[in-house]
């Protein structure tokens, strides 16, 4: 059987570190700043969206959420911003974590995280973020 081989290890490397190093930052004064929020604390996880979550795994619910973090967050300009992230359940459970933790837009992302809009994001931003949805995902999944 062939090995396969990453295009670009380096960028693969960098990105690997990038996700340990946010995996290290303490989120729990950021989760108490949100469910200070009225809007931010009614969003939860129905039976659908839960049930989703373990039909898929957490692997694959994490490889989609870097996958939207990158393709509708990340550039520098959104056509659609404020607009992109869908707020109904039972489409992909993601999408409600990022409601409920101030991920869904560039607006919310520099009022909740101060990642400034205006710019592309960073790999350790998307990295971030990523990491901030999956641990709201993974204390709502219960």
């Amino acid at each position: 059987m062939c090995k396969q081989l990453e295009l670009f290890p380096e960028e693969k490397q960098q990105e690997d570190k990038d996700r340990k190093e946010a995996e290290t930052i303490d989120l729990n004064p950021l989760f108490e700043r949100l469910a200070k929020s009225k809007f931010r604390s009614s969003f939860y996880l129905n039976a659908k969206d839960k049930e989703y979550i373990h039909s898929k795994g957490w692997e694959k619910i994490e490889e989609g959420t870097r996958k939207t973090i990158a393709t509708r967050l990340a550039p520098e300009c959104i056509p659609n911003d404020g607009k992109q992230t869908p707020m109904r359940h039972g489409i992909f459970p993601p999408f409600i974590a990022q409601h409920a933790t101030g991920c869904c837009c560039r607006g919310c992302l520099e009022k909740w995280h101060g990642i400034p809009k205006g710019r592309q994001l960073t790999m350790k931003e998307q990295a971030y973020i990523t990491h901030v949805i999956m641990e709201w995902l993974h204390r709502n999944v219960q």
